[in-house]
């Protein structure tokens, strides 16, 4: 088994290598991940955390802490340590700085978020963020604030590849790019995008490389077609058939009824 990269082998590798980065929904999606060569990987905290623990122990899982589950620096921390305990590698957090502050304060590895921000689209909406000087100084400046306040790692999302390339040549922060062309440290996809699992909006930034949706839907006609042939054959009769039973003779039956009034 390869040996887990551990946040200090990545940072000591910034700049001299660049990796494949996947969110993933289940411990499968992990497992088949980590077979493809990719070794960090991020998801949710609910019970996919663990899932995806023990189908990839050789991976760097980024989990993700609820945008809201907190409501102050402490409770952050507290939450923090719990995703550690249950196996994250570092904890992605869009609250403020000062929440990723009291964290990183306290040893554990954090990852921000600047960009396209889905926690806070309500101010910039779901578009590409920073494509104007004063919009990209503002994705600097939010940038030096997780810096300071001692993020490790960085979610760059749809901002344009001469800013991502700036922000990954100027931070010790390892950044994790999603719609940034090949700027970034990591190149950052979701698992739903790239298998085509989902009927919704695919981001402009995402490729499909299969389509689960086709997969799934003839997977769910089988399972009806199956479903329907074993109630036909129990209406015919054909099931269950002698092979599908077990059966006594007569007398083991009287004996057994008869042990049973005795007892």
């Amino acid at each position: 088994m390869t040996a887990r990269p551990r946040l200090h082998d990545l940072l000591r590798q910034k700049g001299s290598r660049k990796w494949l980065q996947l969110h993933v929904d289940n411990g499968e999606e992990a497992a088949a991940a980590v077979e493809a060569g990719i070794v960090i990987l991020s998801c949710e905290a609910d019970g996919t955390l663990e899932a995806v623990r023990a189908a990839a122990p050789s991976a760097f899982v980024s989990v993700g802490m609820v945008h809201g589950s907190v409501a102050s620096p402490d409770e952050a921390v507290r939450a923090g340590f719990d995703l550690l305990r249950r196996g994250a590698d570092a904890v992605y957090c869009s609250h403020s700085p000062r929440f990723i502050e009291a964290m990183a304060r306290e040893g554990i590895p954090v990852t921000g978020h600047v960009g396209l921000v889905p926690n806070r689209a309500a101010w910039t909406g779901f578009r590409a963020v920073g494509r104007t000087p004063q919009e990209a100084a503002r994705v600097l400046r939010a940038v030096k604030d997780l810096e300071n306040a001692g993020a490790a790692c960085l979610e760059v999302e749809v901002v344009p590849v001469q800013l991502a390339a700036h922000i990954t040549a100027t931070t010790p922060m390892l950044t994790m790019g999603m719609g940034c062309g090949d700027a970034c440290d990591t190149q950052y996809l979701f698992s739903c995008d790239v298998l085509g699992s989902h009927a919704g909006h695919y981001p402009r930034h995402a490729r499909r490389y299969d389509d689960f949706v086709a997969l799934m839907a003839e997977v769910q006609a089988r399972r009806v077609a199956a479903f329907r042939a074993w109630a036909a054959e129990v209406d015919s009769g054909a099931y269950p058939a002698a092979r599908h039973r077990i059966e006594m003779s007569a007398e083991d039956l009287a004996r057994a009824i008869e042990l049973s009034r005795l007892a």
